[in-house]
Order: C-alpha cells, then structure tokens, then sequence
C-alpha cells in the first residue's frame, strides 16, 4: 500500500513539475502590457498599405475610392472621444478642408481631408458608440469613405509617419 501511495505522490509532483514548465503563472501586469503589444503589431499589418497625413489622419485607398480615420497618436492627445460628427454622404471637401469633428472630455479636434474628396459613406456605428474612435482608431473606428480625386502620393507610409511623430515629440 505504501509502495502505490508513494507512486501516486511521485506522479503527481512530476504533473505539477510538468504543468509549471509548461504553463508558467504570467502575472497580470505583464499580460496587460503585451496585449496592447500584440494588438499594435496585428493593427499595423492589417493596415500595412495606409498613408498618413501629418495633420494625422489616415487614409487606406483601394482604387479611387479610400477610407480615412485618425491615428493611435491623434485619439491618444484627443483623449476619451464622447461624440462624432460626421458628414452627409455626398458632401464634398477639398485637401485641408475639416471633414469632421471629434468631442472628447479635454478638446474637439477636427478631422481634415487629406486629399479632395466626395463621401460615399459615414461609420454609422460612431453615433452610438463614438469611443470606438479611441479603441479602434485604425479599424472599426474608421470616420468615413470616400472617392477621392486629389493626389495621394504627398501622404507618408508608416515608416515615415513614424519618423513624423518622432519630429513631432521633440518640438514639444
């Protein structure tokens, strides 16, 4: 009897030996920061084709028609985004023009068209759940869609927008 009873013992502290290399306890705050992490990392090769506008919007074209929205960097100073105000479809903007404007709890920012365009479609999801600006900036919090007839190529790739944002935080 003692013989089974040390075995069992045996196993066991070999199965929790096993399950502690194997699943190693992560504490919270480390699993809190890399998921922000990973989310970054899959939002960027989501959206690898973007171009950015150094007012900070974003600008994804396929064909003549594009969907524009604001960056990570633009709804982090914007702070929690309480209400959006979008334009008609069919409105029609030239490069610079404000397209739209975005309250938050510390500002209203406003959204400037990147190139001369027409509205084809507006994020209707925003007028209930505006917030979706601040945690989806670049995917489900997309402003709206356009047709386009401006030039794009003035706009950055990520690369250069990053360098942008760099410039930019040594200005301040």
């Amino acid at each position: 009897m003692a013989a089974i009873i040390r075995s069992a013992l045996r196993a066991s502290r070999a199965q929790s030996l096993t399950a502690a290399v194997l699943v190693p306890k992560v504490p919270q705050a480390a699993f809190r920061s890399f998921v922000p992490a990973f989310q970054q990392v899959t939002s960027r090769r989501a959206f690898s084709d973007v171009r950015y506008a150094p007012t900070h919007e974003w600008f994804k074209s396929e064909g003549g028609s594009a969907t524009l929205g604001i960056s990570d960097f633009a709804q982090g100073q914007l702070g929690e985004v309480v209400y959006v105000e979008l334009p008609e479809v069919g409105a029609t903007f030239t490069a610079k023009d404000t397209v739209c404007t975005l309250e938050s709890v510390k500002a209203v920012g406003e959204v400037y068209a990147p190139v001369d365009c027409e509205v084809t479609e507006v994020n209707e999801k925003l007028n209930d759940e505006p917030a979706l600006v601040n945690s989806s900036p670049e995917e489900d919090g997309w402003l709206m869609k356009v047709k386009f007839t401006g030039d794009a190529s003035s706009l950055m790739d990520k690369a250069a927008y990053d360098k942008h944002l760099e410039a930019e935080k040594k200005e301040e």
